[in-house]
């Protein structure tokens, strides 16, 4: 079975439209309400900041995005293996979520400022923040699909007499594929986000460092260049994994005529 297009012609022209479209209307307000720029630049002067700093940016986001992907592979390498214990080990589920859950409700941005504290500046504290900001969605995520596995399928393991890991690996580590990519979609921007914050408290580079020091200076096209290119690569991520996802599950992803 051949895999679908993420997108198709009518998906990239729908797109294109409805993202111009929003850009028209945000530049003909500016213009039309005479907009101060300290409150809300046109898109149009964001867009030249870009150009006049293209190299301020471009390593900005090199660093930015490098701490999000390693954190993202932290957080997805310490969920999926805790996924995969909880599920061979089902008696330590309600402990270890317990914690798991404690971890998740505290605010990142009161962690951020002590692992800058403890670690110093580098980019360690922000790697730690972004893979504490993914190891919950795609441990729930894995947990859920290493368990939610086809009952007959499993009596089928069973007849043939399979070991755990047999119906582990071959059983439930494919069926759980699907919910692997919805964690890992909803985890990739969060790790942008996570190295962000991580950076706000304390760096020496990086897209969220450039967001601060615009912010304290009322520079909001500085400001608003990096928030473009945020949502660029988060959107980029996003459709590369659906991308990889109808290629690697595409026995279960929906065709679109």
């Amino acid at each position: 079975m051949k895999p679908r297009a993420v997108w198709n012609p009518r998906d990239l022209l729908s797109a294109g439209v409805i993202v111009l479209t929003f850009f028209l209307l945000w530049e003909l307000g500016v213009r039309l309400l005479d907009m101060p720029v300290y409150l809300l630049p046109a898109p149009s002067r964001v867009i030249l900041t870009l150009f006049q700093n293209t190299s301020l940016y471009a390593q900005a986001t090199a660093l930015t995005l490098g701490e999000a992907l390693v954190g993202l592979v932290l957080g997805l390498s310490a969920g999926f293996l805790l996924a995969s214990v909880l599920v061979l080990r089902p008696g330590l589920e309600g402990g270890v979520m317990t914690l798991a859950i404690l971890v998740k409700s505290t605010p990142m941005v009161a962690i951020a400022p002590l692992l800058t504290l403890w670690m110093g500046f580098g980019v360690l504290p922000k790697i730690v923040i972004t893979a504490l900001m993914t190891f919950f969605p795609v441990l729930v995520n894995i947990l859920t699909g290493l368990q939610r596995t086809d009952p007959a399928l499993l009596d089928l393991f069973r007849a043939w007499h399979a070991s755990r890991w047999e119906t582990f690996i071959f059983l439930r580590l494919p069926s759980s594929l699907p919910y692997l990519f919805a964690a890992l979609k909803i985890s990739a921007p969060l790790a942008l986000i996570g190295a962000v914050v991580a950076e706000w408290t304390g760096a020496s580079g990086g897209l969220g460092r450039t967001m601060w020091l615009a912010y304290t200076n009322l520079n909001l096209p500085y400001l608003f260049a990096a928030i473009f290119i945020l949502a660029a690569v988060g959107m980029f991520l996003y459709q590369f994994l659906a991308w990889l996802e109808a290629r690697a599950v595409f026995w279960q992803v929906p065709r679109q005529d």
